[in-house]
């Protein structure tokens, strides 16, 4: 096993708890490399370089980490299988899977876990696992200081969107949707495959299987007046999809149209400005290692829609 995790992530708890982890992973049965990510963009290089020496790839970290990953693991011939122990502030990815977050109960879900072919996105020449994003509240994640995400959680996105409220940016945009043509002015637009982003679990749509060949997509139109503007602020904190403000709908290939350069996010870091920008599904591109049916309905998932519909798919 190569274990990759990053020890700034969230509150950099991680360091309480890696003899542990490494421990579980040992008597698990793995002989286990150990490599903390010095840099920007460090785990996707390791992976690029090590991971054809390996069965198997584990990371700890943010959901940035795992994007760090996911993204050399696409640029290979082999298909390696990837584990997740969640460190993040928001950990939205981890969240879609129910990976617990207690690392050393994660890390034993990896060890007694199953495969899972999971879908995951191409951006352009990039790549990201479960959002890609541009608008309202897009950048906050890779500019919120770290200490304040780690305090307050995804309320820490909230507080510093909301400083942004007064001067809202909107983009007008054509946007090619599989066979679908949409047009107008927007502030928020997010191309999605989790049920989870931000925090709030309900506005990537109700029915949502992360290996189905589809994202969800969310546009969020201009409001023409400060009370739709707090509408459509209510609708979000609500965790809520507004049909009046709100296109909302299914796509495998989707690509927007600009006429002015458009900040992105991936994963929540920064993915760049783009005129124009194409996305596709890749379907089943990975092969992840999630909770046993068992775990999940111990840790009181049971009954939700998650366990109901896509884990019992798998």
């Amino acid at each position: 096993m190569l274990f990759i995790y990053n020890p700034r992530a969230g509150k950099a708890m991680i360091k309480n708890h890696l003899l542990d982890i490494i421990d579980v992973f040992t008597k698990g049965g793995y002989e286990v490399t150990v490599h903390p990510t010095q840099a920007c963009m460090d785990a996707t290089n390791v992976v690029l370089q090590k991971a054809n020496e390996y069965d198997l790839i584990v990371c700890s970290g943010g959901d940035g980490t795992m994007d760090e990953v996911v993204t050399g693991m696409l640029q290979l011939d082999k298909k390696i299988p990837i584990g997740y122990i969640p460190a993040g502030s928001t950990n939205d990815f981890a969240r879609s899977l129910r990976i617990s977050n207690d690392m050393v109960k994660a890390a034993k879900e990896i060890v007694d876990g199953r495969f899972y072919p999971c879908d995951a996105g191409r951006f352009n020449d990039n790549y990201f696992i479960y959002v890609a994003a541009f608008g309202l509240f897009t950048d906050v994640s890779y500019e919120t200081d770290q200490h304040i995400k780690n305090v307050l959680g995804h309320a820490a996105y909230l507080l510093e969107g909301a400083k942004r409220l007064s001067s809202v940016t909107s983009y007008e945009m054509k946007i090619l949707c599989d066979d679908q043509v949409y047009e107008g002015e927007y502030i928020y637009g997010m191309v999605t495959n989790s049920r989870s982003v931000g925090g709030f679990s309900k506005l990537t749509g109700k029915t949502v299987d992360l290996n189905d060949g589809y994202f969800e997509v969310c546009l969020i139109k201009r409001p023409r007046n400060i009370n739709e503007l707090n509408q459509i602020i209510i609708a979000i904190l609500d965790d809520k999809v507004d049909s009046e403000y709100m296109q909302c709908f299914k796509a495998q290939q989707i690509e927007f149209r600009c006429q002015v350069d458009v900040p992105w996010t991936l994963d929540g870091e920064n993915g760049g400005k783009h005129s124009i920008v194409n996305i596709k599904n890749e379907f089943q591109a990975l092969d992840l290692i999630i909770p046993s049916v068992e775990a999940v309905a111990q840790a009181g998932y049971v009954k939700e829609e998650m366990l109901e519909n896509s884990i019992n798919s798998i």
